[in-house]
């Protein structure tokens, strides 16, 4: 089963789904930029209209405590869509980790996790169905987060959901999983994100040959990457037979990335990067692992 901010629902209702999504969003206090903020709800509808009319219908939303979470709104806003949204439990990473969690160890972490996906977010019966993002820094793990990634793994192997990370820039995504097999989890309980964003292949196999999932979650952030170099590792790594352990998303954080501002919307994977892949030879049976198998696979709750 997978868990829904509606509840839970079995692995084939799942559908086409986008594994690493923002909807509901302010990182304005860090960043301190107005783009930073999602809080327009009529448009949050607007855009996943644009997203289920491409054929999605299922969302992983990662913003979590620090970013600007709000469970309720994501349940209206499922409810109100048809999409499939599954909420997290979790912090980002340093320096967006709430203050009163800063000096937390690794115990600390896994208790807040643990009792928001016993208890429900917030005083609510909405349940996270994941723990993430959690996230390294850029070529680091600063302090703070060897003991978030540690307590989002103890959390994982206590309750069977799933951790999904963020490396900056692709970074350290090797030793993330080390950092994880090193508690015990599994590797079907451990997607680390960001993968398309690094241009050393070897370290991304490296990844991949571990086992666990992958994100080519930042499709259309050319301004990091081009797209190109993007399908260009993905080729390789399915001819290496890698595409059972590969999701899919693009991971939207700001207005000017909505349809509404002139952006490309949440169905740019769906409506430009999945034509390119069938255009260079992709089978369709591959695509469906990507879109569905390979999401429904990663985000059901494991048995402990």
């Amino acid at each position: 089963m997978i868990q829904t901010v509606k509840g839970k629902i079995s692995k084939s209702e799942f559908g086409v789904c986008a594994a690493h999504e923002h909807l509901s969003i302010d990182l304005s206090r860090i960043k301190n930029d107005p783009d930073t903020i999602l809080d327009d709800e009529p448009g949050m509808e607007s855009e996943l209209d644009y997203f289920y009319h491409a054929g999605g219908r299922s969302m992983v939303e990662l913003t979590n405590e620090g970013m600007g979470r709000d469970a309720k709104r994501l349940k209206r806003l499922s409810e109100a869509s048809g999409v499939h949204i599954v909420t997290c439990t979790g912090f980002y990473k340093d320096p967006f980790i709430p203050d009163y969690a800063q000096g937390w160890d690794q115990d600390q972490f896994a208790n807040y996790f643990v009792k928001e996906i016993k208890e429900g977010i917030d005083g609510t019966d909405i349940f996270p169905g994941v723990i993430g993002e959690v996230g390294t820094s850029l070529n680091e793990i600063k302090l703070v987060e060897r003991e978030l990634i540690l307590g989002a793994g103890k959390a994982a192997l206590e309750t069977g959901l799933t951790v999904s990370t963020h490396t900056t820039l692709g970074t350290m995504g090797s030793k993330q999983v080390e950092m994880l097999f090193g508690l015990g989890l599994k590797k079907e309980q451990i997607l680390i994100g960001h993968q398309d964003l690094n241009s050393n292949k070897q370290e991304v196999l490296d990844v991949l040959e571990s086992g666990v999932y992958i994100g080519f979650d930042t499709i259309g952030k050319n301004n990091y990457r081009p797209d190109e170099d993007r399908v260009s590792f993905l080729l390789d790594f399915i001819e290496k037979g890698f595409h059972k352990q590969i999701v899919l998303s693009a991971d939207l954080t700001r207005k000017s990335h909505w349809r509404k501002h002139g952006g490309l919307g949440y169905d740019l994977v769906l409506n430009q990067f999945i034509p390119v892949l069938k255009q260079r030879g992709v089978s369709n049976q591959i695509i469906e692992d990507l879109l569905v198998h390979n999401p429904a696979n990663a985000f059901e709750i494991k048995e402990i």
